[in-house]
């Protein structure tokens, strides 16, 4: 890990410190003077390689692993893969996911099941980490709040706000919500009829039911950084898509209240107490968002701030208000990124316990293969909008881009009839010359492929580079259909043959290094069975090729590796 040292500066009128790789931030605070202790990268003064830093939610163990749990972890593993791709190296980088295993829901799902509150955590725990390590998802660090290092690591961050006087005690009443763990103004709840008929009032955002609830807290003075997260979101880009950042901009421009940060242990026993004081708990809310703080090396930072945090819309309040006004207020600095992604639906129902529409992860992974769902996740998933999972539609995207598309292409290229000598052929320069307009489209795109396919990574549009990698297989599959290969084999010069094979064979190549991220295990079959030598896998390694096919790899010839075949269809 990149070494750190905490730095104590002067904040003024016009708040300024510097963050974890030298840049300046500022953030006004209304005239006041304060001093503001905040993390600094060492490293980029000395213009070593920067680090990356992405985090998942972490997952709430009151019930199993779906496929929007793994839909997060997944859009974090790809962004990270696409990092390492890049050269950032790994000593370099913390991917972080976990379970969050304190509260009243945990609390009473533990007692249901007759079980001690952290034996039933560990259960589920070990089943969201199951699940990510069948995935692929490729974490740096695995965090459970039940974990001593975290205790420690909330504890000291409690008493750290206690003694610089951002904490309080005070009566607190309010709709409090048992399912969601908080407690909501006026302004967010609204009244429904239930199905017996009779009216209550609900979490506007959730729809979970809210009771009226009167208890003494502690109290952090979220109201004082109002103006401080105002300024944090005048960057247009520090929450997407933006249709959430616009929404954290009105919420953050309401009046915000000062928020309750614990509760009493009487009523939630299982948590962490509040430094001090044994007769209060930490807030849950606020013990687990410390986790990316514990993950970092708290007190003693390692790497600062996060580079993105991936979220569900659903927590974006507390990630997107509460999270950065408790860093603020500590001195250090608030994420550079979050990414909010909406939610999963099942053939157009909001996935339910209670309508047995849960989809597991670990069935389809059998139907499907690992990469099979890592594929499909990110190639439907859409961060700006719900997503609807139809096994239907998801049996025929599987068969006809992996199956059929990209599978049957590999096949074609490697077949011993067209290529007997298994070996990547030569291109031979004048054949470039010569080619179809069909061939000079498929050239253009794999020029073009890197820029496209890296924007879209880029902005977590996953989706969208899979498209523009399927389309270069689809132009590639035109190509090979209209140069016809099977017949250029009968003549007695493989010139053209082998020229229209290296084209069509630097598509694969060029398709299994851009997939890297999405299906690491297919990417790397692929990359096999052609034989590419692992200098040539990076992302760097699409900047070769056409760009300047006179001095290219292009005119090199080795051996294929093992012919295998790349996707089973799946039959209906």
């Amino acid at each position: 890990m990149i070494p750190m040292k905490l730095t104590r500066l002067p904040t003024l009128a016009a708040n300024s410190f510097r963050c974890s790789l030298g840049k300046i931030s500022r953030y006004g605070v209304k005239g006041k003077t304060r001093m503001v202790w905040c993390a600094r990268n060492i490293s980029s003064e000395t213009n070593e390689s920067k680090g990356f830093f992405i985090t998942t939610p972490i997952f709430y163990v009151n019930a199993q692993p779906h496929i929007g749990h793994l839909y997060s972890a997944l859009l974090a593993d790809a962004a990270f893969r696409f990092q390492l791709l890049q050269g950032v190296p790994t000593e370099s980088t913390i991917f972080s996911t976990g379970t969050d295993e304190h509260g009243l829901k945990i609390q009473q799902a533990a007692a249901l099941s007759g079980c001690d509150p952290f034996q039933f955590c560990t259960s589920v725990s070990d089943k969201f980490k199951t699940l990510f390590d069948l995935a692929n998802i490729q974490y740096t660090q695995y965090i459970r709040t039940s974990e001593e290092r975290h205790k420690y690591a909330v504890k000291h961050f409690f008493s750290t706000l206690m003694e610089m006087g951002h904490i309080y005690r005070g009566n607190y009443s309010g709709w409090y919500c048992v399912s969601d763990e908080a407690f909501l103004t006026d302004a967010q709840v609204h009244e429904v009829t239930l199905s017996s008929g009779e009216k209550r009032l609900v979490s506007a955002e959730s729809g979970h039911l809210v009771e009226w609830n009167t208890e003494e807290n502690y109290m952090f003075r979220l109201s004082k950084f109002q103006s401080d997260l105002q300024y944090w979101l005048k960057d247009e880009n520090r929450v997407r898509p933006k249709i959430y950042h616009q929404q954290l901009q009105r919420w953050v421009n309401d009046d915000l209240q000062d928020l309750s940060v614990s509760r009493p242990s009487t009523r939630v026993s299982w948590g962490i107490p509040v430094p001090g004081d044994e007769l209060q708990t930490v807030y849950v809310w606020v013990d687990a968002l410390i986790n990316y703080l514990t993950v970092s090396g708290y007190p003693e930072l390692t790497l600062w701030p996060p580079d993105v945090q991936i979220l569900g819309k659903d927590i974006l309040r507390f990630h997107g208000i509460y999270w950065p006004a408790l860093l603020l207020s500590m001195g250090l600095e608030p994420p550079r990124f979050l990414l909010c992604h909406s939610h999963w639906t099942v053939e157009g129902e909001k996935i339910s316990k209670s309508l047995g529409n849960v989809v597991c992860p670990q069935d389809y992974m059998k139907l499907y293969s690992a990469d099979g769902l890592r594929y499909l996740l990110l190639r439907l998933g859409t961060p700006h909008s719900d997503n609807n999972w139809s096994e239907s539609s998801a049996i025929h995207m599987l068969n006809v881009e992996l199956a059929d598309t990209l599978g049957n292409l590999l096949n074609r290229c490697t077949a011993p009839v067209l290529n007997p000598s298994q070996q990547m052929p030569p291109l031979n320069s004048q054949y470039l010359e010569e080619m179809s307009l069909t061939g000079q489209k498929l050239v253009e795109q794999l020029v073009d492929l890197p820029g496209a396919v890296g924007k879209h990574y880029s902005d977590f549009n996953f989706h969208r580079g899979i498209d523009v990698i399927m389309s270069v297989a689809r132009q590639a599959n035109a190509f090979i259909q209209e140069e016809k290969p099977w017949e250029l084999k009968n003549l007695p010069d493989r010139t053209k043959l082998d020229s229209v094979l290296r084209i069509a064979l630097e598509s694969v190549r060029v398709s299994g290094v851009a997939l890297q991220p999405i299906v690491p295990t297919l990417a790397s079959q692929i990359l096999d069975t052609l034989g590419v030598p692992f200098h040539r896998r990076s992302w760097t390694s699409l900047q070769e090729g056409f760009r300047d096919p006179q001095h290219s790899h292009l005119h090199d010839s080795y051996n294929l590796g093992l012919r295998k075949q790349l996707f089973t269809k799946i039959r209906l």
